[in-house]
This record gives structure tokens, sequence and C-alpha cells, in this order.
């Protein structure tokens, strides 16, 4: 008898431990698993062309804004990229299209037994599945966003053309090392034997990492900021942000859908790889970087960066979790106009929240929740560490009911944000 969509999702969500919800016991720190599966679907991950997207912040929307400009040259693209938000096929698309329920169902049914034998983790599994449906309708590229560090994870089986590293900050430490410089490395193993790589931005605790590993692979190296120097960015008429870059031809302007400032950091990154690309054969037009910065939400339906969800009051959610992303939220908060600060803000058990807490701003006003994982700090003990911070508010468990509090308490003038996790930002209605 065949399973549904949704028994298949239920069966894979209860049959395979899962970091989103639950962490620590699911992440998996070999390739064994992934090499079995593949082995075992024929190797599908040896028939595509890819890009590979590794970095702490900004990897998500670097794999998003490749996709769309790749698109936007006329290329058939695939794009993996974790976690979910809303549905777990937005995890794997094609020209922006989610992967259908019917092959979702197909691929359960076909692999089941061998799953059941290996017990990979959830991740493992969507990875093969992510390459199997690749292969399966003859992508000309696909764009593959690393899960967790990069040496060890389980997108770590392809040979791409290129690789690209947006940055390196302190987040997953307990798997990943507690250093910059340790980080870099884990990050640094997507460095493969004469592929060349892109560093979105130059860190100089972490440049020596790069430069070492891409010399011991032979790989060229660029730093992107180094060749693409921004010089500034505002928001434009049609509700864009423009960046102007210096360049030899003088100063070079992108408008990017994309309305956070940090964007910054990676457009560096973007612009570089589409050079590079462009020199290995790919055909990317001007037109098509342009055209592709500018409709990424559009192509490929790319949410919760910071993304404006209402006016009078602003609105505004952001998936920024970790000690840099938040940083530059704060950052961008800093330079908006409004009344009063209400922050939504819900955690995950397993970060280092204090430094983040300390980072808070203290005249705000909170109202602390949480998503409804397993994973999830509770409300009530955020709540309690984060008055050991000096920050006060109120605690309201369900995320929406926080938010709806939230609006009922702002006045027109004021900003309420929403964030601190990725799985908050997920249980926004309406989003």
């Amino acid at each position: 008898m065949s399973m549904t969509y949704k028994e298949t999702l239920d069966y894979l969500f209860n049959a395979l431990p899962m970091f989103q919800r639950i962490g620590a016991a699911a992440f998996k720190k070999d390739l064994t698993n992934t090499l079995a599966l593949c082995d075992h679907l024929g190797n599908p991950q040896r028939a595509f062309k890819s890009v590979h997207v590794a970095g702490t912040n900004g990897k998500g929307s670097t794999s998003h804004a490749m996709c769309s400009i790749l698109m936007e040259a006329g290329y058939k693209v695939g794009l993996y990229t974790s976690p979910h938000l809303k549905s777990f096929t937005e995890r794997i698309k094609i020209n922006g299209e989610e992967i259908p329920e019917g092959d979702v169902v197909t691929f359960v049914a076909q692999n089941k037994a061998f799953l059941e034998e290996l017990r990979p983790s959830f991740f493992e599994m969507t990875v093969a599945m992510a390459f199997w449906y690749f292969a399966k309708e003859h992508v000309d590229i696909a764009v593959i966003e690393v899960g967790m560090g990069g040496r060890l994870d389980s997108t770590n089986v392809i040979l791409p053309e290129l690789s690209l590293i947006t940055n390196i900050g302190y987040d997953h430490m307990q798997f990943l090392g507690d250093t910059l410089p340790l980080i870099a490395g884990e990050k640094a193993g997507i460095i493969k034997q004469e592929v060349p790589v892109v560093i979105s931005q130059t860190q100089s605790e972490t440049q020596p990492v790069f430069l070492a590993k891409a010399a011991e692979m032979h790989a060229p190296i660029y730093f992107a900021d180094q060749v693409f120097r921004v010089k500034a960015s505002k928001p434009s008429v049609s509700g864009m942000q423009t960046f102007e870059f210096e360049s030899n031809r003088g100063i070079v302007q992108y408008d990017m859908d994309l309305l956070g400032s940090y964007q910054r950091y990676n457009l560096p990154g973007i612009l570089n790889a589409c050079k590079v690309l462009n020199t290995l054969g790919w055909e990317i037009p001007e037109t098509a970087i342009r055209r592709g910065l500018s409709r990424i939400v559009a192509n490929t339906g790319l949410k919760g960066r910071w993304q404006i969800l209402g006016k009078a009051p602003w609105v505004i959610c952001d998936t920024g979790h970790n000690e840099d992303g938040i940083r530059l939220i704060l950052d961008q908060i800093g330079k908006m106009t409004f009344g009063h600060l209400w922050m939504v803000i819900g955690m995950v058990r397993d970060k280092d929240i204090s430094k983040i807490l300390s980072m808070l701003p203290r005249d705000a006003s909170y109202v602390f929740c949480e998503a409804s994982i397993p994973r999830a700090l509770p409300a009530a003990e955020l709540s309690a560490a984060a008055l050991g911070h000096g920050l006060m508010g109120e605690t309201i468990p369900d995320v929406n009911d926080a938010i709806g509090r939230a609006k009922q308490l702002a006045k027109e003038n004021d900003l309420i944000f929403i964030g601190g996790s990725t799985f908050v930002v997920a249980e926004i209605e309406n989003l």
C-alpha cells in the first residue's frame, strides 16, 4: 500500500533523527552514510555540475542570489538549502519551483528498505534526495548550500565547479570548534583539488587557514572584497537596495531586492563567483547578473531575510541568530527612524545565549517566545536569563500570540522586530 505525501513526511520526520528539531543527537560527523546513500542511488551527485556554498552567515542569501543569476543567464538551476521555514519541499528547488510532493513520495517508496537498513539522519536523506532529483531532472547546474561546517557536511561529496565561502563567525561551536581559525578549518573542508574558491570576506584570523588549504589543494583562491570594494549602500527608489562599487571602470551600481544592509558582505562573493564561472566557460552576462540580483525573491522564493511584514508600525523579521547575525541586525535597526523598539525574541537551547543577550538593547521592550520544536529554549527560561542582562518584557510562549501582543502595545511609529532564531521566523503566520 502506497503512502500519501503527509504519511511520507511523518515517516521521515519520525524515523530519521532531525537536527532542526532535536539538535546534537541528529548530527553525524562523517560522510559514510551519505556516500552509502549516493552509491545506492547510482551516484547522482556526479551527474550534474554544481556550486558549493559554505559560511557562518550569508550562505543562504548567497545561494539564492547565485541561483537567481544563473536562472537569468538561461540555465536550468537546482537549489538545495536548509533548514526549511514553512514546508519541507522548500529545501529542494529547480528554477525556483519546489520539488513536487509526488517525487518526495516516490523517492521514499523506492528507497525505504535501504533507508531503514542504513538509518541515516534526516539531513543525510534530504541531501541524497536533492542529488537524485537534480540528476533525474537534468539540471545544468545546482547551487548546493552546506548544512553545517563543510568538511564533514553531507553535501561535501560533490565535486563542484566552484566553492564559495561567505564568512566565518561563532556558531555551532560544540561541533566546529571554538575559535575562528578552527571553524574556518571546517568550512575550508569544501575546497577541492584544483577547484577555484571564492572567499566573500577577508578576515585576518581566517585568511591564513584558507590560503594554506587552497595551496595544499592547488585551488585558485580569490578574496572577493579585495576585488569588489563596496563603497556605499542605500535604499533605491524601487524598494530595492543599491550598492556602489569601486572598479577599474569607475563607480558601478547594483540593485538587490534583499533589503538587509548586511548583504554588502555577501555581494562581493556573488560577483566574484560569477566572474570565475565566466572564465570556466559558463556564460553569465552582466545583464543576467543585474536582473538576477534584483529578482532573487521573485526567482527563488527566499523568505525571512530582513523581510518587511508591515508598516505603521514597522514589523520586520530576520533569521539571523548568532553573534554576527544579531550584530548586523542591530546595526540596521540603529539606522532606522522610529519611536519605540519592540523585540519578539525566541532562541534554541544549544546556543550560547548570554553573548547575544548582552548585545541586545536595554531600552527596547521584549516579548519572549519559543518555537514549537524540542530544541527551543522555553520562553520562561529565556526571559529569566534576559532579566539578568537588564532586558525587560513579557513572556508569551506562542510565537504568533507574542507578535499579536507586540502589535497591540506598539504605536504607529514604532518598530517591531521578530527573530532570535530561524525557527521563530518559520512560525510567523502569513510569512
